[in-house]
């Protein structure tokens, strides 16, 4: 819970207050934007730079918080292994993680893309500005580090580190596999709540995969895919493609 609470859990009903917030505005959900990696002072592009460095650095400090926890816990997902091997955060196999990556986002990025035009359609998203940083050498290297960040406490923290205590606690599969799921779509209810639908499922899945395969690494790699293609592809295409 303390962990949760200094990362996704308090994402989670700061995300569900933004949803309520933005459900009761005058306008409808659907002609509302949500920006994502936005400039913090984008006429001063190296204070700029050092923000961005600044809340990548310490949004993933709660992924280390989780793995450095794990060196005190042994438990029946352990079994006197490290916590990079009971996370399968080791690197000792990067061709599984690799393939079944790629594999994965396909079957999770197709229909994600599908839930959220759907979504948008019924009013029931906002539309997703995905980068929003100004202009500068820094710009495309910054959203590749913000998809890792990303990616490494999303799976690390709700996907390995989540599961793997409410294992030692002796919860059944389904529930630890339905709640991490709820939290997963509940911190992306500020994009609306196709996303959080989206998510939810996708947390789903990715559950089930992390108690059959005990890696992090092919979600982390799908989940890392997923973010570039979403924040670079938008930060090249959005100046040129208009309905974006």
């Amino acid at each position: 819970m303390v962990v949760l609470a200094l990362s996704l859990g308090r994402s989670a009903v700061y995300s569900v207050l933004n949803l309520i917030e933005k459900l009761t505005r005058p306008e409808a959900l659907s002609s509302q934007t949500t920006s994502m990696n936005s400039s913090i002072t984008p006429d001063r592009p190296w204070l700029d730079l050092s923000y961005q460095l600044a809340q990548i650095l310490f949004g993933v400090a709660p992924a280390a918080l989780a793995v450095y926890l794990l060196l005190f816990r042994a438990g029946p997902m352990l079994w006197g292994r490290s916590p990079f091997a009971a996370l399968g955060l080791d690197l000792r196999r990067p061709g599984f993680d690799l393939s079944r990556g790629a594999v994965l986002l396909a079957v999770i990025g197709i229909p994600g893309i599908g839930i959220y035009l759907g979504a948008r359609a019924l009013g029931l998203n906002t539309t997703i500005a995905a980068a929003n940083l100004a202009e500068n050498w820094w710009t495309i290297p910054v959203l590749v580090l913000a998809a890792l960040e990303a990616s490494l406490l999303e799976e690390i923290v709700i996907a390995g580190y989540f599961l793997i205590r409410l294992t030692q606690l002796g919860w059944s599969w389904w529930q630890m596999v339905l709640l991490s799921a709820l939290i997963r779509g509940s911190y992306h209810l500020y994009q609306g709540v196709g996303q959080g639908i989206a998510n939810f499922l996708m947390g789903l899945v990715f559950g089930l995969l992390f108690l059959r395969w005990k890696r992090v690494g092919p979600l982390i790699v799908v989940h890392l895919l997923l973010d570039v293609f979403s924040f670079v592809g938008y930060a090249l295409l959005a100046p040129v493609v208009d309905w974006l």
